[in-house]
């Protein structure tokens, strides 16, 4: 993900601490009530990743075997693939090589609902949203939340059609949104994006990368909260984030939290998994969770 990417030589510089939690995340977690055993999964934005092979996909592992090594090392994927195309074959292969194992694909919709379409208001759309969650719901019981993010150009100019759409959406499944645009994060906006995802029971997306410091906004919406995490190849400031993650989430279970999807991107993903290695380890030893850990070829 390219998205926020600043020159390494900024990164000592910029002021990577997690803002205060808003108010309303109070309300929100306290209606939820304390979870017994919160549940987590951690995950990549893709399996086929060629220089994984000899990291923790076995050497000489062939591109069609990239999701069944995948799979033994984390619990969920942020299905990326399902922006650009969709498609029910593979949708069923994939969900064949996760088997009984419990592993969540979280799809992102579709550019052309979410970047293409003129406000949602294209004639069409709404046919291409249900063929979607048609080809989705083929995942079953490996379906996990679905993400609909707008391009960084959709502000708060078009946010009627927006709320008009979300309020469409079926609750039959869990949803995300995510907003890039700048101006959504001005405080009357933000107050009232973030208040209308919580009347739709939406999840709102946390963007935490370098140069856009504004997408890290802290709102749950949700007893749920879907956390993009962008390193930096391993940059020093990669761990002392992780770091400050582990705390926030560990607040956040002790006051109700119910679930954390975490997914670990890099603007050079060959270094994801020594990365997720460590926020596994450090959930695990400071928030008591059981998260599967990738295992690296010795």
């Amino acid at each position: 993900m390219d998205f926020g990417k600043v020159h390494e030589q900024e990164l000592n510089s910029i002021d990577f601490s997690l803002p205060k939690d808003p108010e309303g995340n109070k309300k929100v977690l306290e209606k939820a009530g304390k979870a017994d055993s919160p549940k987590i999964f951690v995950g990549c934005a893709k399996w086929g990743r060629k220089e994984w092979v000899g990291s923790i996909y076995p050497p000489k592992t062939k591109e069609a075997q990239f999701l069944d090594e995948y799979v033994k090392h984390y619990n969920s994927i942020e299905l990326n693939a399902t922006h650009y195309r969709v498609s029910i074959p593979d949708i069923i292969k994939w969900n064949a090589k996760v088997g009984e194992k419990q592993f969540l694909f979280c799809p992102k919709v579709p550019q052309s609902i979410s970047h293409f379409s003129s406000a949602f208001q294209k004639p069409g759309t709404q046919d291409q949203l249900n063929d979607f969650l048609a080809a989705v719901s083929e995942f079953g019981e490996h379906l996990g939340p679905i993400f609909l993010q707008v391009s960084d150009k959709f502000g708060p100019a078009k946010k009627k059609e927006l709320f008009e759409f979300l309020a469409t959406l079926p609750k039959d499944v869990k949803w995300f949104f995510e907003v890039r645009h700048p101006a959504w994060f001005e405080p009357a906006e933000q107050k009232e994006l973030f208040n209308t995802l919580y009347k739709f029971g939406i999840g709102a997306v946390i963007t935490d990368t370098a140069g856009r410091r504004d997408c890290c906004h802290m709102h749950l919406t949700t007893p749920t909260t879907f956390i993009r995490f962008v390193g930096n190849s391993l940059h020093e400031t990669d761990y002392t984030r992780i770091d400050e993650w582990v705390k926030r989430i560990k607040k956040w279970i002790d006051a109700g939290l119910k679930e954390i999807y975490f997914f670990m991107h890099m603007h050079d993903e060959a270094r994801s998994p020594e990365l997720s290695l460590y926020l596994a380890e450090q959930l695990n030893k400071k928030c008591k969770l059981d998260v599967i850990k990738p295992t690296f070829v010795k």
